[in-house]
């Protein structure tokens, strides 16, 4: 069994749950750690005695020339991660970046091109859509067809959220390093819209902001997106808890998903009741059928299968559908003003 040879950038909780994950594919293996500090890598390699040779690397650019790496995975703050995966594209590795791919889309058209001029594969780690329960659901997409609105939800009080009120700014709100609400939990709703029915034609945004001592950041905030013959409205927030996730409501039913970024159970209603509440009742239809392995084992098990298949884009997480979301996550970020 061929064996893939991977680095990660970043040692933080992010990293730790991901390699959960990708340990279930036996082809995977952790070769080297690369953080700032050096010390802190090699500490986070004790943790994982099954990969106790794994090198330390405390400078991308010397990663990026390794010849006995063959892929990086990039677990760092938002901000970093076009720096990064430039420099590692240039040097001809495989790069599995997590979400947000970058912080703009213009950064995202660059990466794109850079990795095909290198014939390197770079993806961006966004777990919904790899999640077999999506697939799931998209395959029903035709059975409820014409489609005329999907409504996503994504809302999770943070305790970064209560560190702002002492000063304290984790990256995942500071504006100065890609954070707020909508590139932290926000772009779990777009990606997948994107995923299912391409770009829309029009976008209004929303938000509601706290100021920082970086400037002011969406803590929460509500997308509306018109596309020609359906209505898409994404909900998000790191202030409140929401217990609604995803809908896909067609002219033949409706697809739920209990939640949009790690999808557990997707159910499909026929024709509702009548608003007289008289008549046949709805039975929705179970579709899921349970995710046997851990979530983010899925991501790395498709990076690893296109890499053998010698693939330079994933046709599931393709680059057009990342380009798509910065798109729209930059005219957020417009209206909005911050």
């Amino acid at each position: 069994m061929k064996k893939i040879r991977f680095a990660v950038i970043g040692t933080g909780r992010i990293t730790r749950w991901v390699l959960q994950g990708a340990q279930e594919d036996a082809r995977f293996c952790l070769a080297a750690v690369c953080s700032r500090d050096g010390q802190r890598a090699a500490d986070f390699i004790k943790d994982y005695p099954q990969w106790s040779g794994a090198r330390v690397f405390t400078s991308v650019e010397e990663l990026a020339t390794a010849a006995d790496i063959d892929a990086v995975y990039i677990g760092t703050p938002n901000a970093t991660h076009y720096a990064y995966a430039k420099t590692l594209l240039e040097g001809g590795k495989h790069v599995l970046c997590e979400k947000p791919l970058v912080t703009n889309a213009t950064h995202a058209r660059e990466l794109a091109e850079i990795a095909r001029l290198r014939h390197c594969l770079l993806m961006e780690a966004m777990i919904s859509t790899l999640n077999p329960n999506f697939t799931v659901a998209a395959a029903a997409v035709p059975a409820i067809n014409p489609v005329r609105n999907y409504f996503s939800s994504y809302c999770q009080y943070s305790t970064k959220y209560e560190d702002l009120a002492q000063g304290i700014v984790a990256s995942s709100l500071d504006p100065h390093m890609g954070g707020g609400a909508v590139m932290d939990i926000g772009i779990y709703t777009i990606y997948p819209m994107i995923s299912l029915f391409g770009t829309p034609q029009a976008v209004t945004s929303e938000a509601l902001l706290v100021d920082t001592p970086h400037g002011p950041v969406d803590i929460g905030g509500s997308i509306r997106c018109r596309y020609e013959d359906k209505m898409a409205n994404l909900v998000f927030s790191k202030a409140v808890d929401s217990f609604l996730s995803t809908e896909i409501a067609g002219e033949k039913g409706s697809i739920l998903l209990d939640a949009v970024h790690i999808c557990r159970e997707v159910r499909l209603f026929p024709h509702g009741t009548p608003s007289s509440g008289r008549g046949p009742q709805t039975e929705a239809r179970l579709l899921s059928s349970g995710v046997p392995h851990d979530v983010y084992y899925y991501e790395f098990k498709h990076f690893m299968d296109l890499i053998l298949d010698g693939c330079t884009e994933s046709p599931v997480n393709r680059l057009d559908t990342s380009i798509a979301t910065l798109d729209i996550i930059d005219e957020y970020h417009r209206q909005i003003q911050a």
